[in-house]
């Protein structure tokens, strides 16, 4: 077994102060993410893991791109016909993580999926490289293929022809609405600032912060 307990970095670059919370944890979120895109020192600072569970309530992570946040929710899209989408189809109930370890923070979301309308995933459908609405088209995401070739000529195919080409009915996109919204600062000695937002039941926000 490969030891790996000398791994270790000491968090010291910035702190997440009673002082320095709004009370808007979209907004919070805002101001974080714009500062990692001002940096330039994160190549996808919108890559987060979404965590989803399977009929068997086995959990399942993978990365994905989000497209679209407001105090509505945070969007990505999918196939719906993939491992994730029938998991979201079975228990909308997800878990989404973002890390940007050159400020050394992760926020952790949790909270419930709904698919958007046919007229909100095409526009961001049609909106996307020629090269990327066909990928969306021949891929059966998460079914077995029997080799490269069998996907590359069916790719081959679509982008000779001269046929408009139509998002799939069951390609678009998800929101994820939040319940929580969890802000971890790395700090020093392991003592990280954790603050978590929570809604109550009339949907206001109310944080506090949590033991590191």
């Amino acid at each position: 077994m490969k030891d790996l307990s000398d791994f270790r970095i000491s968090y010291e670059k910035y702190s997440l102060s009673e002082g320095s919370i709004v009370e808007d944890p979209y907004l919070l979120f805002k101001n974080w993410f714009d500062e990692i895109c001002k940096s330039k020192k994160v190549k996808e600072p919108n890559a987060m893991t979404l965590s989803t569970v399977d009929s068997h309530n086995t959990p399942r992570s993978r990365v994905v791109l989000l497209k679209k946040f407001s105090s509505q929710g945070f969007i990505f899209y999918t196939n719906y016909n993939s491992n994730k989408g029938k998991n979201i189809a079975n228990n909308p109930n997800v878990c989404l993580s973002f890390f940007w370890p050159s400020h050394e923070r992760q926020v952790i979301i949790k909270g419930s999926c709904k698919l958007l309308s046919q007229k909100e995933s095409d526009e961001y459908f049609y909106s996307r490289p020629k090269d990327s609405q066909i990928g969306a088209v021949v891929s059966d995401q998460s079914k077995e293929i029997p080799n490269r070739k069998f996907i590359e000529d069916r790719f081959r195919s679509i982008s000779e022809s001269e046929e408009k080409i139509i998002r799939p009915k069951h390609w678009g996109g998800v929101q994820v609405s939040c319940d929580t919204i969890e802000f971890w600062q790395g700090r020093k000695n392991r003592l990280h600032d954790r603050i978590l937002f929570e809604k109550d039941k009339k949907n206001n926000w109310h944080y506090k912060r949590l033991s590191p």
